[in-house]
């Protein structure tokens, strides 16, 4: 080996690079362990909350010492924000995936256009949105072309005020305009990156990740270590759509209500027409500016008295007025707004309003903490557009009021102080209030008592928490969303279930290193020993460029650590094992060593690029843990090849430099397989017959049965439980089916654990729908939870719970098909790259055929296992993208084991020309046995350390590579290697043929 001393220093200098990239995590660690020491002895265990007081005692110690020196200059300041990022499922958190609404865009460039064609094409881009994955404004330009002569430059459209410096005429085409508004809605999404990504840096969130995906309007935001979820997707929804509205005294709308509630009983349960009239009469003969709570009593003696007792269907749900002179018209339950308000919208409702009234914008305020509700009615217009919006706010903080308070203050530009003077002004003279409105929710309605606000200073109070707060300064800071942000795919993991999975990552790393270690010793002894270091090595380098190019470690990131050390091994096997023939050919050891290394390269390039070609398909279409997963792969086949191929080297050429014997190999395993004779090829219709069976009743099964899909893939919510208690999961499944209509509950892990899924209002976004949900879960559960336990509670809170949601995840349906459309395109994109790598490396399509052949049966196969066993294996067998990682891991290492036979194959028929075709084959699979055993049983060996300790959330994965080695590494001697055989035998034999004619011919024209 050429260069030994550049090896050498590179060896130790990624090293030295590797371990300091790694010494930021341990003292981050270090400072932490200390942290929580303080605030455990601080915080007595018996206190209310000592939890979350634990939690600001830790958050707060850590600032103190923020700043403070560790080492060499290196503060837990700057170390955090080098130490090796931990994803979600170890660390806990929340990961969304924001879908922009492009739909919003494009009304707000029309000036929200009331055109038919318009609203057509977007109706329809709508519909076709559910089973496409072209982007809605393709969808909405595809719609809109198929409407007959209608213009996207129509000035009811898109040649306005607004646009009119880019749509300069309203005879453009539909082509001349589409790429200025398709500029303009990108334009628009960027704005929203920005905007979150600032709403983000703001939230004190370490080690953040927001990414944009695609042109799909679609927006990646990854938060590990949030412990506030609801506080986390109120930030990232939060269109901030601050709105200042003159706001109508309460007792004007008094008897309005009364009216309202006389109109509705008649449209939903008609009575005698004189019954109805006098009640129509009794309610229009009200004081309009009479007290509300008088009016509500006279309705109720009067309805009752007319209708025999008969409720009032709104005015039942009053739970109480403001004060005298206030802006709230009543106070009602949050359970009821939804009902209040469809009756509110109804039109024949809306004609008893005034002529003043008429345009009157009916808005909730913001919930109590006993879930009550003020209703209040803004001063609105023809256009409902607010007298002043926040788009004049230049800066805001969040302060406390007069009164101590939490309040947020804030300042307008020039335009937008003028207008709030001329609005104070009209408040103050009128006696009247102004309503601050942000995204439709009343935070504040304060009158004018001093006389008019000059300036642009305004504060809004609205019995905050200091987060909500910060948050809504920092939200206000920003600016507001050019367009709602729905969440379409999340996942929730508590800390306490992080933390759990670090344990069980470490113990099946642990083990599958140590038996590794052991394995490698015992069957190749002191090499063995040394292929040990250059593995220790592999594992640094691997942590240190994770933590170097600030990759995210996840559990299945760990898994594929953990799986590169299975893997890892063949290359040294591959090695050792070309060295050991060298020797029993009676070459020198230096001699042999050498061609040993130069005959495998061959075979090791080749089995890792395969597998490496799968790792980037991974790559490129996987989403959030399996991108982590195939990030610690690709880094694993890398410096596996590194410390291999150099690092071994040198230790066995620094042993033998002094003439030293290294056997490669310990009295186990000298004589092992050494004398191996089968007959591959001649039982190969015997594999046939096999794999023919197992095929067809996977297909049986695949049809029949189907398989388990997940909700990546079909859409819906599903939620982690943890109960004190084993519980049935039958049971709870039929509770649950009560609130949801359809629901599944199964056992994931322990007795005590339940996975439940439901596509309940799947279709529906938002907080509200969220809510909902998690308010049905839990009220559905309690019989099997602890008693007195609450709801929020029940909800994610801290590492110290160990009852209720541990985990949850949602993904709506348009987003399911493209994960879908996705996977199958991953697993048919690996499939082609590998099958013209394969040709252009072995030259005979007949190769490429038998690869991808045993690849197609591998796959089916491990379908039809989990078609079969779906619903009896006591853990989880869904049908996900973890699944499709396991599914292209499986072929990576299927094509792994193949290619390496086939690299023998190659080297056998230039080696023995004359041997018969059949014979040639046979001997090349028997002199890769040791290889295939050694490389299968290791990597098996560790499946099952990491399949058994590596916890409940990877066992499906960990169950599909398990069937995946076994299937795969039969199938690369049964499979592959029969089907080239096959389908080239007579090639061959007619190759063989002529070259020994061409030889009889030379041999009698040399006698001649």
């Amino acid at each position: 080996m050429q260069n030994k001393g550049v090896i050498k220093l590179f060896a130790i200098l990624f090293g030295l690079v590797s371990i300091y990239q790694l010494s930021f995590t341990f003292m981050t660690n270090k400072v932490e362990n200390e942290a929580e020491e303080f605030a455990i002895q601080k915080i007595s265990s018996d206190v209310e909350d000592y939890s979350k007081l634990r939690e600001a005692e830790e958050s707060r110690y850590l600032d103190s010492i923020g700043n403070e020196n560790i080492i060499a200059g290196v503060t837990y300041n700057t170390a955090k924000e080098k130490e090796l990022n931990k994803g979600l499922d170890l660390k806990g958190g929340i990961n969304v995936i924001l879908q922009i609404s492009v739909k919003d865009i494009l009304i707000e460039l029309a000036n929200k256009s009331t055109d038919p064609a318009f609203n057509q094409a977007l109706a329809k881009a709508d519909e076709m949105q559910a089973s496409s994955q072209d982007a809605y404004i393709d969808l909405f330009f595809d719609a809109f072309d198929d409407i007959p002569n209608a213009k996207l430059a129509s000035p009811d459209i898109y040649f306005n005020r607004s646009l009119q410096d880019e749509v300069e005429s309203s005879e453009m085409s539909n082509d001349e305009v589409k790429p200025i508004i398709r500029r303009k809605v990108n334009e628009s999404i960027v704005s929203a990156f920005e905007v979150l990504r600032k709403r983000i840096d703001k939230f004190g969130v370490t080690q953040p990740n927001i990414q944009r995906l695609g042109e799909s309007g679609r927006i990646l935001v990854e938060l590990p270590g949030a412990k506030d979820i609801e506080r986390v997707k109120g930030l990232l929804q939060s269109t901030a759509q601050l709105e200042f509205w003159h706001v109508f005294r309460g007792q004007e709308l008094g008897g309005f209500l009364v009216q309202a509630d006389a109109k509705i009983k008649e449209l939903q349960a008609p009575v005698k027409e004189e019954v109805q009239d006098t009640v129509a009469q009794d309610s229009t003969a009200v004081d309009q500016e009479a007290d509300i709570e008088d009016l509500i009593a006279e309705a109720d003696d009067s309805s009752e008295e007319a209708t025999g007792g008969e409720e009032s269907p709104l005015l039942s749900l009053v739970q109480g007025a403001g004060y005298q002179g206030g802006p709230v018209i009543a106070t009602f339950k949050l359970a009821d707004t939804a009902k209040v308000g469809n009756y509110l919208r109804m039109p024949q409702v809306r004609s008893l309003l005034s002529a003043e009234q008429r345009y009157a914008k009916f808005v909730w305020g913001k919930a109590t903490d006993d879930e009550m509700v003020d209703l209040y009615a803004l001063k609105a217009n023809k256009q409902n557009e607010p007298d002043l919006s926040g788009s004049v706010i230049t800066n805001a903080v969040q302060t406390y009021d007069q009164m101590s308070r939490v309040a947020v203050s804030m300042e307008m530009n020039g335009k937008g102080a003028k207008k709030w003077e001329e609005m104070t002004t009209q408040a103050y003279n009128d006696r009247t209030q102004i309503a601050i409105v942000l995204d439709d929710v009343v935070y504040s309605a304060p009158g004018i008592s001093s006389g008019p606000i000059s300036g642009g200073r305004s504060e809004i109070t609205g019995d905050f928490t200091v987060n909500e707060g910060q948050d809504l300064a920092n939200v206000l800071r920003a600016g507001k969303l050019p367009a709602s942000a729905d969440i379409v795919q999340s996942e929730v993991v508590g800390p306490s279930l992080g933390q759990e999975a670090i344990d069980s990552g470490i113990m099946s790393f642990v083990i599958a290193l140590a038996f590794v270690l052991v394995w490698m010793i015992l069957y190749y002894g002191r090499a063995g020993f040394y292929a040990d270091i250059a593995l220790a090595v592999n594992i640094l380098f691997i942590f240190g460029i994770l933590a170097g190019i600030g990759a995210v470690l996840t559990l299945p990131g760990i898994a594929g650590i953990v799986l590169t050390i299975g893997m890892s091994v063949d290359a040294n096997v591959l090695i050792f094992e070309r060295i050991r023939e060298e020797l029993y050919k009676g070459k020198s050891q230096v001699d042999a060593i050498k061609d040993g290394f130069n005959n495998a390269l061959s075979s090791i390039l080749d089995a890792n690029i395969t597998t490496g070609l799968t790792g980037i398909i991974l790559l490129v279409f996987g989403t959030g843990p399996i991108k982590g997963f195939a990030t610690t792969l690709l880094i694993g086949i890398c410096t596996s090849l590194f410390t291999a191929i150099f690092i071994t080297r040198l230790f066995i050429d620094r042993y033998g430099k002094n003439g030293k014997e290294l056997p490669f190999a310990t009295g186990f395993s000298k004589n092992l397989f050494k004398n191996v004779n089968i007959d591959f090829i001649g039982k190969r219709k015997v594999a046939y017959m096999i794999s023919a069976i197992a095929i067809v009743a996977s297909l049986g099964f695949l049809f029949t049965s189907g398989l388990n899909q997940g909700v990546d893939f079909v859409g819906g919510r599903t939620y982690t439980v943890r109960f004190d208690k084993d519980v049935n999961a039958t049971d709870v499944q039929a509770n649950l089916a009560q609130a949801f209509g359809s629901a599944e509950a199964k056992t994931f892990g322990a007795d005590n654990q339940l996975k439940i899924t439901t596509k309940y209002k799947v279709n529906e976004e938002g907080e509200e729908v969220d809510r909902e949900i998690t308010q049905k879960l839990f009220t559905s559960l309690q019989s099997e939870l602890p008693q007195g336990m609450t709801y929020d509670d029940f909800m994610i809170s801290d590492e110290n719970s160990k009852v209720g949601i541990m985990s949850s995840m949602k993904v709506g349906p348009t987003i399911a098909d493209d994960i879908k459309k996705a996977s199958v395109w991953a697993v048919l994109g690996s499939l082609i790259v590998v099958f013209l790598y394969i040709l252009f490396r072995f030259r005979r399509w007949q190769f490429s055929l038998g690869a991808v052949a045993a690849v197609f049966h591998d796959v089916l196969i491990i379908l039809g296992v989990f078609s079969i066993f779906k619903n009896i294996m006591p853990f989880n067998m869904e049908i996900d993208q973890a699944f499709i990682a396991a599914i292209l891991t499986v072929v990576g290492y299927s094509l792994n084991d193949t290619v390496v036979v086939f690299d023998r194959i190659r080297e056998y028929f230039n080696e023995y020309e004359k041997w018969p075709f059949k014979k040639t084959i046979n001997a090349a699979l028997n002199s890769t046995i040791s290889r295939t055993v050694n490389t299968s049983l290791t990597t098996l060996i560790v499946l099952l350390a990491i399949f058994t300790f590596g916890g409940e959330g990877i066992r499906g994965f960990m169950f599909a590579l398990i069937i995946g080695v076994l299937v795969g590494t039969y199938s690369s001697l049964f499979i592959a290697t029969p089907i080239m055989y096959d389908t080239a035998k007579n090639k061959s034999e007619d190759l063989l043929k002529k070259k020994e004619e061409v030889i009889e011919e030379e041999n009698n024209e040399a006698l001649a």
